[in-house]
Formats: structure tokens, C-alpha cells, sequence
């Protein structure tokens, strides 16, 4: 099947700029070429086109004829994308193309995640851009780097560099949600050092413990949902292995990304020869148990175990079981909902990487909260934690929440819109992923009236991510109407 397919989907201005951006690779970090394009289009329509030092590029089109009292109105999207592949595919993130497949009414990528979070946002936002048949207000179309990982792109935006007063996000993930609100975030980096322990009994035997299968996703979206959290079997089972069986820990290496949920994770053990069946055997058991723990969410769970040679040196036993005892301790998952938005999160904490290397250990998480207080509360539990276990603690990429505001004149008029297009009111929602909204109005001196919306995704930050095909045709007419009726 060709991956231009998709060219020939409605709409065809939306869908052609979304396939542009599958063609040039940009996980978070390596921006240098999809700025490029995004630039270059810019120019090429002869609108004003600027970037800043962080490498945000900004595109003004000038108002509609009849619009040009209208306030300005900004549209904003993030041009990166969660590098997440399945095992054994052979991409490389920084030089191959993401190669999309049509499923039914899916657009979906080979075994990678697709970037419809946030290319598709991009796309319409180049529809517009180029189409002088639209009716609209002054336009600032604001395409952000580095969303993903600690949302730099927005938090490095320079005061003055935008201009308008009303704000349209295109990073909702639910076609007929409108959001008003979401969490803010930080990072909890923790490091455990040693030198390494270099005697290893003779007549020991090594495995590689793998577990896979898992779901994933994206970690505030789906983080209420209970998938399983690879970081937390993997030491679960090395808990009793460790203090039952006699083993040693030798290299772990769970998760990757800090708002991915953690799918995989890999130990490799060593173990007296004549537990080797013993250890083998509790691999089994514990594959069966995790199986019926998550029985109903998690529905491909793997873990095995092969030999493997000896290695060269040993994590420190000290180490070792304080790295398993906090990691096994510490939170995950949901901590805390919201009172005035039943079934909404409030506050969560994702494990998301536990790493070691040839004398440190690295542990990641991610904690999301729409409560500066909870935020920093649960942030000191994990500190806590890991303290205890001798580990040092540091925090990072502190993001605000975007607090809801119930009189938005915006949100009336988007109401107002969908209604009048699709004969039903759209959801207005609060969510717990982070959006950039927050941190956007934290830096610029005028007050922003913001909403978000977006077409239907399912699976970011995972290979099983997806985009629902009408639902992005319903999702550009409808910001076609929203602009029109912004005069």
C-alpha cells in the first residue's frame, strides 16, 4: 500500500501538508528541518515570516477584506513528534520517513507512532494559511518546537513575538471536545552512582529478563485508563528474585520517553546454576500473574527469559536493592481527580524510565498535576522516596496548568459555531495531558481568551497511534467556520 494515499483524502489542502510533515523527520530535539519547510512555506506565500531564538516560527497573514478590525487570532501547533517504534522495526527517527498506512477509517503508521500529534494541527494551520478564499480575522500562526519534552519551544517564546489576543490550539485529542483547561507538569530526575562490583561467582548463570506486549500510551490522556507500567512489573518481579532466588542485577533498561508509559523493560540477572530452573520458572509465574492482574486492559503480555553470557561486572548489592525497593514503592498512575470535573484526573505521576549504565543509574518521571499544590506535594513524596534510598533528586521543566475560564467569549463562539454546523453541542472538557496554553499566556503581557480542539487520536506517544479520517475534515471545516464568524 503507498503512502501517498492519503493525498487523496478529504480534505486534500489539510492531508497534503500532513504527509509533507511525514516525510521529514522530527522528533523532539532535531527541529532544524521541519522549521525549515514551515519557514520556507511561509515566504513562499510572501507572508511575514519570522523565528525566534529558540526556533519557533511565527506566520502573519493579514485579515480578510471586511475583517480588518477583528482582533488577531493566533493559531498554534507543535511541529515535533513522540519517537516510539515497536520492537525489531528498523526506523531510524532521525532520517527515515514515517511511512502511514489507511486502515478503514484510520490513517495509522507501520509500526511506529504516525505525528498526528502534532503534525495534523500544523497541516490545517498551512490550509489556512494558504487558501486567500477564507473568510478571517488578522492571523499569527505559531508553530512551537519541542512540545514533547519539557514543552521548550513554549516556554522559551519571547514577549512581543505574538500579538493577538485570542488563542486557538489545535492539540485536543477528541473531535466535539473543546478544552478549557489542562495540567501542568514537572520532571523528577533521579540518579543513583557506584562503582561497580566486579565479583561475580564463577558458577553463576545470566539472563536477560525481557517484558513486552504492553500498551503504553500517552501519559496524561491515558493514564487513568490502568495499563500496566513496565518499570513497575520489571521490579516487582526482580523484588522476589533478589530476595528469594539469590540473583543480581547486572543492566536494567525499562521505558524511554518521561509522557510515554513505559511498554518494555529489560534486566539482565545473574543467579547461583542451581537456581537456573528456579528463576526460570518464576519468569512463568509471573508472566501468568501479570496476565491476570491486567486481565481486560492488557491483552499481549510477554515476559521471558533467555541465557545470556556473563557479564563483566554487577550493579552493588546496596544499590540494587534500594533502587528495587524505591522504584517498587514509589506512586504511579492516578493520584487524585478533580471535585468539579467528575472523571477528570486531577493529579498523576508516570515512572517512566529506569536506565542504567556502567556506574549510574537513571530513573525519570513525570508528574502532572492541574494543582501547583498537588503538583508540588506528590513531586516531594517521590523526592522523598528516593531519597531515603540514597539517590539524588533534582526537578525539572516546571510547567503551569492552564486554568479554565468559564466566561471565554472565544469558547461562546465556538459553542455558538459547532452548534450551528452539526445541530449539537460540543463538550467542553478540562484534560490532564499538558498543553502549551498555559505557558504560552505566562509568557506575554496580554491576557489570551484560549481554547483548544483538535480531530480524533487515539493511541500518542504509542505505535498504535491513529487519526480518524473525517474527523479531521469535520475538524478544518469547523475552524473554518470558527474563523469566519471571529469578524
Amino acid at each position: 500500500m503507498s503512502t501517498t494515499e492519503i493525498l487523496q483524502l478529504n480534505p486534500q489542502n489539510v492531508w497534503k501538508h500532513f504527509h509533507a510533515f511525514t516525510q521529514i523527520p522530527r522528533p523532539t530535539g532535531h527541529m532544524k528541518e521541519i522549521a525549515k519547510y514551515v519557514v520556507d512555506f511561509g515566504k513562499s506565500l510572501h507572508l511575514e515570516t519570522s523565528q525566534d531564538k529558540v526556533g519557533n516560527v511565527l506566520i502573519r497573514k493579514p485579515a480578510f477584506k471586511g475583517y480588518e478590525s477583528a482582533k488577531t487570532v493566533i493559531l498554534q501547533s507543535h511541529m515535533d513528534m513522540v519517537p516510539q517504534k515497536n520492537t525489531g522495526m528498523a526506523h531510524d527517527f532521525l532520517k527515515d520517513p514515517i511511512e502511514t498506512v489507511i486502515d478503514g477509517e484510520w490513517v495509522k503508521a507501520r509500526a511506529t507512532t504516525l505525528g498526528a500529534d502534532d503534525g495534523i494541527g500544523c497541516a490545517m494551520m498551512l490550509a489556512v494559511l494558504e487558501d486567500d478564499s477564507l473568510k478571517h480575522p488578522p492571523l499569527e500562526a505559531l508553530f512551537t518546537v519541542d512540545e514533547e519534552v519539557g514543552m521548550d519551544g513554549a516556554n522559551g517564546l519571547q514577549k512581543g513575538f505574538i500579538e493577538g489576543s485570542i488563542l486557538i490550539n489545535l492539540d485536543t485529542e477528541e473531535e466535539g471536545q473543546l478544552c478549557i483547561g489542562c495540567a501542568g507538569g514537572l520532571d523528577v530526575n533521579i540518579s543513583f552512582d557506584f562503582t561497580p562490583d566486579q565479583s561475580i561467582p564463577h558458577k553463576d548463570v545470566a539472563y536477560k529478563v525481557s517484558l513486552s506486549g504492553l500498551k503504553g500510551g500517552h501519559s496524561g490522556t491515558q493514564i487513568h485508563l490502568g495499563r500496566a507500567n513496565a518499570n513497575k512489573l520489571m521490579n516487582r518481579f526482580l523484588k522476589e528474585a533478589v530476595k528469594n532466588y539469590e540473583a543480581r542485577l547486572a543492566e536494567i533498561h525499562g521505558g524511554s520517553l518521561r509522557n510515554a508509559i513505559p511498554r518494555e523493560s529489560v534486566a539482565v540477572v545473574t543467579v547461583p546454576n542451581q537456581l537456573s530452573d528456579d528463576l526460570e520458572d518464576l519468569v512463568l509465574e509471573y508472566e501468568s500473574l501479570f496476565r491476570e492482574d491486567f486481565a481486560g486492559i492488557e491483552d499481549g503480555i510477554s515476559f521471558v527469559a533467555e541465557k545470556v553470557e556473563l557479564p563483566s561486572a554487577l550493579i552493588p548489592e546496596e544499590v540494587q536493592n534500594n533502587l528495587i525497593h524505591a522504584v517498587e514503592g514509589c506512586p504511579n498512575g492516578v493520584i487524585s481527580d478533580l471535585a468539579d470535573f467528575p472523571g477528570v484526573v486531577e493529579s498523576s505521576l508516570n515512572l517512566a524510565l529506569v536506565k542504567s549504565s556502567e556506574d549510574t543509574i537513571e530513573v525519570k518521571l513525570l508528574v502532572r498535576s492541574s494543582s501547583e499544590s498537588r503538583k508540588e506535594w506528590v513531586s516531594s513524596a517521590v523526592e522523598s522516596v528516593f531519597s531515603l534510598a540514597g539517590a539524588d533528586v533534582e526537578f525539572d521543566s516546571d510547567y503551569p496548568g492552564w486554568q479554565p475560564d468559564a466566561h471565554s467569549e472565544l469558547l461562546h463562539v465556538m459553542e455558538r459555531a459547532y452548534l450551528e454546523k452539526y445541530g449539537e453541542k460540543p463538550q467542553v472538557i478540562v484534560i490532564h495531558a499538558g498543553l502549551e496554553c498555559g505557558i504560552i499566556q505566562s509568557n506575554v503581557e496580554q491576557k489570551l481568551d484560549i481554547v483548544s480542539f483538535g480531530p480524533t487520536i487515539t493511541g500518542a506517544h504509542s505505535p498504535d497511534e491513529s487519526v480518524k479520517i473525517d474527523s479531521v475534515e469535520r475538524s478544518y471545516d469547523y475552524l473554518v467556520s470558527i474563523l469566519e464568524q471571529l469578524k
